[in-house]
């Protein structure tokens, strides 16, 4: 290892361009501290730690929201008009045709649409943020060319951090995107490092050693089911065109055990998230027995609560199987392995292969999704059993950082291949 990351250096293009990913990334936490002017920030920092979902939105965002910078949206308009795009594909078959079936051309329009869409929900996003925050007497009145002048500000923050995430997918090394919200995550650790340090109590210090050996099996976890596929295999039938002969090679298919990525833990977050937020908001009406069934909707979905705990564990579980059945189509794999020729032994073409990839996609994603919904709950389950909630990283950030640093090792080490290849 100590051999690669030397030959990493040595190589001047590799070396380019992962000085050029830490160069972004330098840029991005220079954004994520440029405010916003006229906010009290003493009551906006205690609106976020008091916030269960725009706690969550801010460590998803390194900070940048909990400062009101200009960059405090991060890439969750991105992400969501990108979310939204592949679901209408199930609703236009155009669509899924332009997304689907015209290459590498009819993939990059699709993602121009994504990049559109990005904007008017960018602008409506910072207006409901800023809407929210003078409810909460955050940031004082504005008059109109002030509010469309902040509008304007964040919406360009967040067109600015999604042309720095396609920078670094075609200049440096990764997904851009991925890496732009693993740099967010990662930049909140060492403020709840000093957390810790400050609060030092050294009677807790079994707790601190469980709270690190069950972080490590978590995230041991993640790398063997992210890492983790069921190999179906393939045989391509033998093709006589003239004097040479095709095909007759056997391969597999891959099916990830965890096809559907953080995408069902999002959803779920979601839906969970919104019956708190509507209790919060109704918790101080005038009617008495709105503000008691407000105040109650609060309690019931509070962070680590029992009820909250189960439903977000079944969510993710049916999330999970919802969105591999929109990315994941058995029947059109099964469509055009018979027209490239190829079979999976023992199970003829046609419905009894997709009848097959049904049955073993269906048996591989129950694994998924226990998992995703057990990683999903751990951070409940390891702050109860620790009493430590300094470290607030749910399984999504988990899942993130874990992912992405898995994606980068694996496409550097096919650099590194690639060049060794080129000496001979």
């Amino acid at each position: 290892m100590f051999q690669k990351f030397l030959q990493i250096f040595r190589v001047k293009e590799l070396r380019n361009k992962i000085l050029f990913v830490l160069a972004v990334f330098v840029i991005f936490r220079l954004v994520a501290n440029i405010p916003v002017p006229g906010i009290d920030a003493e009551r906006l920092k205690s609106f976020f730690e008091g916030s269960q979902l725009f706690g969550l939105l801010n460590m998803l965002t390194g900070g940048a929201m909990s400062n009101f910078s200009i960059a405090m949206l991060g890439m969750g308009p991105y992400i969501t008009a990108v979310i939204i795009m592949q679901l209408l594909t199930m609703i236009f078959p155009r669509l899924e045709a332009l997304y689907k079936e015209e290459g590498e051309a009819g993939r990059q329009k699709f993602n121009q649409y994504g990049r559109l869409l990005t904007v008017p929900l960018a602008a409506l996003q910072s207006y409901s943020m800023i809407m929210l925050l003078r409810s909460q007497q955050i940031i004082g009145s504005l008059n109109i060319f002030q509010l469309t002048t902040t509008i304007i500000i964040i919406t360009a923050g967040t067109l600015f951090l999604m042309w720095l995430g396609e920078l670094i997918s075609e200049k440096g090394i990764g997904n851009g995107v991925s890496l732009l919200i693993f740099a967010g995550i990662v930049a909140r650790f060492p403020t709840s490092t000093r957390q810790v340090l400050v609060n030092w109590d050294p009677s807790k210090i079994p707790s601190y050693i469980g709270f690190l050996l069950i972080a490590l099996v978590v995230i041991m976890g993640v790398v063997i089911i992210t890492e983790g596929r069921r190999n179906i295999p393939v045989s391509y039938a033998k093709r006589i065109r003239g004097n040479r002969v095709y095909g007759g090679v056997s391969t597999y298919l891959p099916l990830n055990v965890n096809p559907a990525g953080v995408m069902p833990i999002i959803f779920a977050l979601s839906f969970l998230l919104l019956p708190g937020m509507v209790g919060s908001f109704l918790a101080n009406n005038r009617i008495q027995w709105v503000a008691t069934a407000a105040k109650f909707l609060r309690d019931m979905f509070s962070r680590g609560q029992v009820v909250y705990s189960i439903i977000y564990f079944l969510l993710v579980v049916l999330f999970t199987y919802f969105y591999t059945a929109i990315t994941f189509d058995p029947k059109n794999v099964s469509t055009n392995l018979q027209k490239m020729g190829g079979f999976i032994p023992g199970i003829r073409p046609g419905q009894p292969t997709t009848q097959f990839l049904n049955f073993i996609l269906n048996r591989v994603l129950l694994v998924g999704a226990i998992f995703l919904g057990i990683i999903a709950i751990a951070p409940y389950i390891v702050q109860g059993a620790t009493g430590i909630t300094a470290f607030q990283v749910g399984g999504t950030s988990i899942l993130i950082v874990v992912s992405v640093v898995l994606e980068t090792i694996r496409q550097i080490e096919s650099q590194l291949t690639m060049r060794e290849y080129e000496g001979f």
